[in-house]
């Protein structure tokens, strides 16, 4: 990157700021989304009056955000590529806070699902916050802020349900609304008060999604780190309606279940906290080729050897040895994205990177709800282990050939290091 001493001196000023404003963001906005998910089904049963088929309506609830968001997403990346990233993060933000306020006042279930359509289509504040940090760090820093990032939306994750349970508990179903629209909203006005988007050079017209799709596919890394986000998001998401019951099937009380499994995602969670930034700095010493690497084989087998494990000391115990590596793989993700594009088309990159993790976030939970009912839990452990271990294979075997050129050959703004 050429600049002169005051300019460079000015980034390094600026990078950081936009990274701790945007950590506490991203993180807000995260926690404001996971604040509902211990309560849905019961909002709906208790609020709405939903009484038949309650877990197809909290089924549909849950997953039309995500789809509706893996939709637009790309839409969402081509605007942010022509206004910047900036303008998107404020849409997102007083967008996302009206619909969370107007949950807290519906009641009925279609309008309910309605909004929770119109959240996902609204959606982008946490794609658009990692590509700002993406492009506005300086090229050595790339990787240990998309580390630093990764921990935030972790965070919120973590937290969320714990302070979901406990508002609603305490105020009621719909004044956890009302706290998550709060939650948004601090989001929003840090995005328009305090995170910078200096020197922005958009693209003249905005482009066509099928447009967008195609250079994706043309660009031979991007596509294969879609491939790879998709695969490893869909590992992650097997389990997720699994859990609980296997948690139960290990013993534990049925009034503890909760609380024990909470223990179990959160340990992941906490682990991904630990070392996000870890990987991040790893990652840019030895590339993050390497590093996800390392983190879908290490993954992989931490996933497998829960098969071997029937006491739930050791069970959470594994799960946390696996989040630690499992920590490494989104943000290496997020920091050969920036390696492999151009700046102009960066928003549409991580647009198109939501698109394929929404869709496997919202296929995940169902494939695994079909095979958790026709064949043990332990073997899906096995399923979502070789996930990991085949995606790793993807990348020992191509990776070497893919990823070397494409830095030099599609980042146009700066020389970057090949990440293989």
């Amino acid at each position: 990157m050429e600049c002169g001493e005051g300019t460079c001196s000015f980034m390094h000023l600026y990078w950081k700021r936009n990274l701790v404003v945007l950590w506490i963001g991203v993180f807000f906005c995260s926690m404001a989304y996971s604040v509902s998910i211990p309560f849905l089904p019961i909002f709906l049963n208790t609020e709405m009056g939903v009484t038949d088929h309650l877990e197809l309506w909290a089924g549909i609830a849950f997953g039309v955000t995500f789809l509706a968001s893996a939709l637009i997403a790309p839409f969402w990346g081509s605007l942010a590529d022509k206004y910047g990233r900036k303008p998107m993060l404020i849409r997102s933000g007083f967008s996302l806070t009206v619909l969370y306020l107007i949950c807290a006042f519906v009641t009925d279930p279609y309008v309910f699902v309605g909004v929770r359509l119109f959240q996902g289509l609204l959606s982008g504040f946490i794609p658009a916050a990692i590509a700002l940090v993406g492009t506005g760090s300086p090229e050595d820093k790339t990787g240990y802020a998309l580390g630093i990032m990764a921990t935030s939306g972790a965070t919120g994750s973590i937290i969320g349900p714990l302070i979901g349970g406990v508002v609603s508990h305490y105020y009621g179903n719909r004044n956890a609304f009302l706290f998550s629209a709060g939650l948004v909203l601090v989001s929003a006005l840090i995005a328009t008060f305090a995170a910078r988007e200096d020197n922005f050079k958009g693209t003249s017209t905005r482009s066509h999604v099928r447009d967008d799709i195609k250079e994706a596919i043309a660009n031979r890394p991007l596509y294969f780190l879609l491939i790879l986000a998709g695969l490893s998001t869909f590992s992650v998401m097997i389990l997720e309606p699994l859990i609980t019951v296997y948690v139960l099937e290990m013993g534990i009380d049925r009034s503890r279940a909760s609380l024990s499994s909470g223990i179990v995602f959160s340990a992941v969670g906490i682990a991904a906290v630990l070392m996000a930034p870890r990987w991040g700095r790893i990652g840019g010493r030895i590339g993050f080729a390497q590093v996800m690497l390392i983190g879908l084989i290490g993954s992989g087998i931490g996933n497998i050897l829960q098969f071997f494990v029937s006491n739930f000391i050791g069970f959470g115990a594994l799960r946390f040895g696996y989040g630690l590596f499992y920590a490494s793989v989104v943000p290496a993700i997020n920091a050969m994205t920036v390696e492999v594009t151009k700046p102009e088309f960066r928003g549409r990159a991580f647009s198109l990177n939501q698109s394929a993790t929404q869709l496997a976030t919202m296929a995940g939970p169902l494939i695994g709800g079909m095979l958790g009912s026709w064949m043990p839990i332990r073997w899906i452990f096995v399923l979502n282990g070789g996930i990991l271990l085949l995606a790793a294979s993807l990348l020992w075997m191509k990776g070497r050939d893919v990823f070397p050129a494409s830095a030099q050959n599609n980042a146009t703004d700066r020389d970057v290091r090949p990440a293989g």
